[in-house]
């Protein structure tokens, strides 16, 4: 049996016991009397002790028939305690318990297998109601907890929409415990018996308590405060769930309390049918979906079209001869939701008012923004957006350099005047970190400096990065706040949608984050810090600013926005993306701008199917957002250590770290990587609150260059066309692999088949190998491994593209539209003319984005001076997809005339 620290999660762990269980006890049945059978006796007896830790926590099979499945065990009704466990561990694997009773005695009239879960046509689970638990936090004695449960039992009704079952833990400890474990708890009640510490004594359980901040300082807390404390703990955690106070306090006395995501007090009463009433009505309200529901509706309605789109109810398809076959394929509700009308029940997504504007209000809610606006083409275009309609011409912004190419072009379209940042390097992996704070710091303290402060906007910075590397966010706010309080933040959380709903992950959310510091700079211990700290730095040097935490003071703006493609790692169709916004002078400063901004880009015939399903894929992350990270996060990390601890992978393979993809520097934890053969996980929640940069785990970055294949060629031509493993990242020497919600331990398991083929079939052919084949293969390795060309930092804008020297911004617009009269461009052969060149002392600017993929963010920007090292790692590129670059001509650059031109055009300006 593994040991516990084998264990990321105590659900793997949960799981895997019972599978085991099941094993133990059908071979114990099949021969009591053999030779293992006292093997397996001891065995069965330790799952039972390990079992029992956490049976407590979860509703099914409960502890009552856990209870008596080992005290069949203990009397030897070994055929009996087999069929038990079979039944329990099928209904577990399969989420047959959610759906109906399951009977663990052989003796019950329905105790024959019934059809599996995974065996069930959608149509007939959709029509099934759905389960949860309820989690009831009370000390209780045997006979007061079975009252309890009967009676919250008998107030269940045939018209109730949902169907739940209680799980009955004892303290603030063993609840958040539970919540942070049972995937099914969707309302805990809290009752005035509850106690503080929990009695159970298991290192898993204990991560998961650290998972919710330790709990720390509850221990000072009074009796008659434990269950304000737990309400406001689960928001902390969980704020999604709907928590209950049954409390005999007085209203006077908790009317003032903050009550975190309490939903309602009940005073000193036992009325169960009051507080049924409500737990269901509380996961109604998130499990309702205004849009999806009125197209499901409209797509019933009898209706002649006389607009738009043949298409419209199918019409079009099934009075076809020749394109049934697409019908046929896609059934025919798609095309009866199809229309272009926005009304009969729709709504418009430019001028919504009904479905749509219920829809964004309750995803603000799940995803804790003020606002939120639903895109139907994409995460790049809700950049353009959100640049749009908060840069104004001339507007500094703080841009890192190495984010999607739309934001790039949203500088553009905006007239902005950009800052570039880099980002620290990683040579080794041919990729790049992330902005270090010193790095943005250092920029806004120069335009201080230089008097241009007022002229910041905005800083944009991608979290987390394509390959996992996530800020520090709320750190990064306060402190940019502390130099500029009126600095507009966007996060571009392509990537990171799914983070809101895990606990750890959440609070590096920019939403988590913004709503964090509004609270914490309305509080008195922010203006005193701040004072004291203004006190202290009075006329302190660049250098000791750049040194130091800064503190916001306490009349700083928050204001913040986050884009994220909710296609990428959560339920939607492509293209269903999200702009979340937490900006205090949003309604007063940029709502108008905003709305005109979202006009020219939003489509005026958005695709109803995707708002619906941004619709649906909200009530899927406000139901079970939970449990699906929790375990997308588990697959993840099982394989981190199924690669890790391979013997065979680890000749040809590397699994790459925190401590290799962030250096020591941005690590104050010290942790280097979350998982240690030797000592087994690592709790990661001190990281992601203390550390600059933490690694997104459901990111699994592989160095490949010991097979002596460059990434894209092992992504093509092994995982793909070989295997049919589909990825759509690379750098010169490294693959990624992402997991998301839809990851199950059989895709791991099939991906760590396919590496140990790999590798298998590597140590066969270099044992065949000749000598001369031999060395081939390690000058490939080395080529891969060592010889790398550093990546280049961005070089800076040209002087015809900049108001003045002593700082760096420059004017991409100009650049950009300069190039669209060919007269002002010319070629220059990579290999050839452009070092000529510059050897003979000219500034080459390039006239286009020029983008890699890999990497796939611009080297070379319109207006960049090009400098020997971008030229070098160009050289060094060898990948098929440079947008930008023409190999027959060569790269696109500005003639020195166009150059002269402007800079003469520019000097009367300068003069005045």
């Amino acid at each position: 049996m593994q040991s516990v620290n084998d264990y990321y999660s105590a659900i793997q762990l949960r799981s895997d016991r019972w599978s085991a269980l099941r094993a133990a006890t059908a071979a114990l049945a099949r021969d009591p009397s053999g030779r293992k059978a006292d093997a397996l006796r001891k065995e069965i007896e330790r799952l039972f002790d390990a079992l029992a830790l956490v049976e407590t926590y979860w509703a099914f099979p409960g502890v009552q028939a856990f209870d008596h499945l080992r005290r069949q065990f203990e009397h030897g009704n070994l055929d009996d305690l087999a069929f038990g466990t079979h039944r329990a561990a099928r209904a577990l694997a399969t989420g047959a318990y959610r759906r109906r009773h399951i009977p663990l005695d052989r003796d019950s009239a329905d105790a024959e297998d019934h059809e599996d879960e995974a065996m069930l046509s959608p149509e007939a689970r959709a029509l099934a109601r759905h389960y949860f638990e309820v989690m009831i936090v009370d000390d209780l004695n045997e006979h007061q907890e079975r009252w309890l449960r009967n009676n919250v039992q008998r107030m269940r009704r045939p018209e109730d929409p949902f169907v739940y079952e209680t799980v009955v833990v004892p303290s603030l400890e063993d609840a958040l415990i539970g919540i942070l474990f049972n995937h099914n708890v969707q309302a805990v009640v809290v009752r005035p018996g509850l106690t503080l510490k929990s009695k159970t004594d298991l290192p898993i359980l204990k991560r998961y308590l650290n998972r919710a901040g330790g709990a720390e300082g509850i221990e000072s807390l009074k009796a008659e405060d434990y269950g304000p404390e737990l309400c406001r703990l689960i928001a902390k955690v969980r704020p999604e769930l709907d928590a209950y106070l049954v409390t005999e306090r007085s209203v006077e006395e908790i009317a003032g309390l903050d009550l975190g995501i309490c939903r309602r007090v009940f005073y000193n009463q036992e009325d169960f049918l009051e507080l049924h009433l409500n737990i269901l009505r509380g996961v109604q309200s998130r499990y309702k979906t205004p849009f999806f529901t009125a197209l499901v509706e409209y797509s019933k309605q009898p209706t002649g079209v006389f607009h738009a789109m043949p298409i419209s109810r199918g019409k079009s398809i099934s009075r076809s001869h020749w394109i049934q076959d697409m019908g046929a394929f896609y059934g025919p509700n798609i095309f009866l939701a199809e229309t272009s009308a926005t009304s009969g029940g729709l709504d418009s997504l430019l001028e919504p008012h009904g479905p749509i504007k219920k829809a964004q209000e309750l995803a603000a809610r799940a995803f804790g923004a003020k606002q939120t606006f639903f895109a139907t083409n994409g995460t790049s275009t809700c950049n353009k957006i959100v640049v749009q309609a908060l840069m104004r011409p001339g507007d500094i912004v703080l841009i890192d350099r190495d984010c999607h190419k739309s934001h790039h072009y949203g500088m553009v379209l905006a007239g902005a005047q950009v800052v570039y940042l880099d980002s620290y390097p990683l040579n080794d992996y041919s990729m790049y970190g992330a902005v270090p704070l010193k790095e943005v710091k250092h920029q806004l303290l120069k335009l201080k400096a230089a008097g241009k402060l007022d002229q910041v906007r905005m800083l944009l910075l991608t979290n987390c990065t394509f390959d996992g590397i996530v800020y520090n966010v709320e750190r990064v706010m306060e402190e940019c706040l502390a130099i500029k309080p009126d600095l507009i933040f966007l996060w571009d959380e392509a990537w990171f949608a799914f983070a809101r709903f895990g606990p750890t992950y959440r609070q590096r959310t920019a939403m988590n984050a913004a709503n964090n510091l509004r609270e914490k700079l309305r509080s008195p211990e922010q203006a005193k810090a701040w004072e004291k700290q203004q006190e202290k730095l009075k006329d302190a040097d660049e250098a000791t600013l750049l040194k130091t935490r800064l503190v916001a003071p306490p009349e700083a703006r928050v204001r913040v926005y986050a884009t994220q493609s909710t296609h990428k790692t959560l339920t939607s169709l492509r293209q269903g993306s999200m702009i979340h916004v937490n900006d205090q002078d949003f309604k007063g400063e940029v709502e108008q701008s905003f709305r005109e901004a979202y006009m020219t880009h939003t489509s005026t015939s958005p695709n109803y199917q995707i708002i619906a399903s941004l619709d649906v894929g909200r009530r899927q992350v406000e139901l079970e957002g939970f449990e699906f990270v929790q375990r997308q996060v588990e697959a993840a990390m099982s394989m981190r250590k199924a690669i890790a601890t391979h013997p065979l992978l680890q000749k040809y393979f590397k699994v790459l770290a925190a401590g290799d993809m962030i250096p020591a520097e941005y690590r104050e934890s010290g942790v280097e990587s979350y998982y240690d053969p030797h000592q087994g996980w690592t709790d990661i929640w001190e990281c992601w609150e203390r550390d600059e940069f933490v690694l997104d785990a459901t990111r699994v970055t592989l160095a490949v260059g010991g097979t002596g294949w460059d990434g894209d060629t092992f992504k093509t031509k092994i995982l793909m066309d070989k295997y049919g493993i589909q990825i759509n990242k690379t750098s010169r020497n490294t693959v990624l692999f992402m997991t998301n919600i839809g990851t199950t331990r059989s895709s791991v398991a099939y991906l760590i088949e396919v590496l140990v083929e790999i590798a298998n079939e590597l140590d066969e052919r270099l044992d065949d190998a000749s000598k001369m084949e031999r060395l081939a293969f390690e000058h490939r390795v080395k080529a891969l491994m060592v010889d790398l060309p550093p990546l280049p930092d961005f070089s800076r804008f040209h002087d015809a593209f900049r108001s003045d020297q002593s700082t760096t911004e420059g004017d991409i617009r100009t650049a950009f539209f300069l190039s669209y009269d060919e007269n002002n461009c010319d070629y220059l052969a990579l290999d050839g003319s452009i070092r000529q060149a510059m050897k003979s002392g000219r500034e080459v600017v390039s006239a286009s984005f020029i983008i890699p993929y890999p990497p796939g963010f611009p080297i070379l920007v319109p207006g960049q001076v090009v400098s020997e090292e971008i030229l070098a790692f160009m050289r060094a590129l060898d990948v098929n997809e440079i947008h930008g670059y023409r190999p027959d001509l060569g790269l696109r650059v500005f003639t020195e005339e166009a150059l002269d031109n402007l800079v003469k055009n520019k000097l009367p300006k300068a003069a005045e």
